[in-house]
């Protein structure tokens, strides 16, 4: 049994902690909000972000940072992306020497242009970082459905220290060392997800999606290979599986938002409606600075900043989009 601070109380979070504790972890769940600590603790159950996952009642909640990482085993950085490094620099008073953080969030900072494991890195610089990524929604997590996932690290030693933590008979662990082929898969896959969403919401059919999930891993995979990531990262799961199931599924957010804006919304409407972090807008932008820094073309994730950004009209958007200039596959 490890001791294991959850830092983050939303729907993975809460997700991974049912997990975590079905496999006989102790776990300890942090959040700033103290409505939610008292949701968790008085009725074992995130009522807002995850409805019907009942947690054990072993499991307690708090909003005392210091207490939820106090002789943890490992500490899960659960927070939205945009909020990792401000929870990362508030950790680091009580980050011990060779403390284990496995980062579970998915996106690039828009001004530094870092992943979320070098960021934890840059806070915490005593810390072992590793991320776990894979097409992995909370909502079926939740239910005990049956997934694969990858554990990333910079050694092989701390990828199967993960995997032997969070793997289960229905949560599939594999290892890699390519954490920034993961992360950068796991970022951009978001945005796409927002144009596989837009075109459901201009009344798009299967074929569309099919192209722009085809399309989409093949912009990802020309950045990420010339990032220094492995190209056989962006046919697995961290890759194309992400892909597949925040492209298809109505439990991503991403492209949930993005189907509001096909259907006429605005962004801010769109992320609005959803009610949670939408992480593909804030990926969109570093998305675009990376594509300059490493000069790779992506025409689709350059549409998707002129949505969300320059008030371009979805429907002028695809048609640049079919229109540009002859290509060979």
């Amino acid at each position: 049994m490890a001791k294991i601070g959850m830092i983050g109380a939303g729907s993975w979070g809460t997700a991974l902690t049912y997990l975590l504790a079905g496999n006989g972890h102790q776990v300890i769940v942090w959040s700033i909000a103290q409505d939610e600590v008292e949701m968790l603790n008085e009725e074992h159950e995130q009522k807002v972000k995850l409805p019907g996952v009942i947690l054990p009642e072993s499991v307690r909640a708090t909003t005392d940072l210091a207490a939820a990482m106090e002789d943890r085993d490992l500490l899960v950085l659960a927070v939205p992306s945009p909020f990792t490094r401000s929870t990362a620099r508030s950790m680091r008073p009580y980050c011990r020497e060779g403390q284990r953080i496995v980062s579970v969030a998915k996106g690039v900072e828009e001004d530094t242009l870092m992943t979320l494991s070098d960021i934890i890195e840059e806070e915490m610089p005593q810390a072992v970082v590793s991320v776990l990524s894979g097409p992995t929604h909370a909502e079926e997590v939740g239910k005990g459905l049956p997934t694969a996932i990858v554990a990333g690290a910079r050694s092989e030693e701390s990828a199967r220290y993960i995997q032997d933590i969070f793997m289960s008979e229905v949560f599939r662990v594999y290892t890699s060392t390519d954490m920034l082929g993961m992360q950068i898969g796991a970022a951009l896959k978001n945005v796409v997800a927002l144009a596989a969403g837009i075109a459901d919401g201009l009344g798009y059919g299967d074929n569309t999606k099919a192209a722009l999930i085809t399309r989409g891993i093949a912009e990802i995979k020309r950045l990420g290979i010339a990032m220094g990531g492995q190209p056989e990262t962006f046919s697995g799961l961290t890759g194309i599986g992400d892909l597949i199931v925040t492209c298809a599924s109505m439990h991503s957010r991403n492209r949930r938002a993005g189907i509001l804006i096909g259907q006429g919304r605005t962004p801010d409407e769109a992320m609005a409606e959803v009610k949670q972090v939408v992480e593909g807008v804030h990926s969109a932008r570093a998305a675009m600075q990376l594509s300059r820094r490493y000069q790779v073309q992506l025409p689709i994730i350059e549409q998707v900043n002129a949505i969300l950004f320059e008030e371009k009209s979805a429907a002028e958007a695809v048609r640049e989009l079919m229109l540009r200039d002859r290509k060979q596959e």
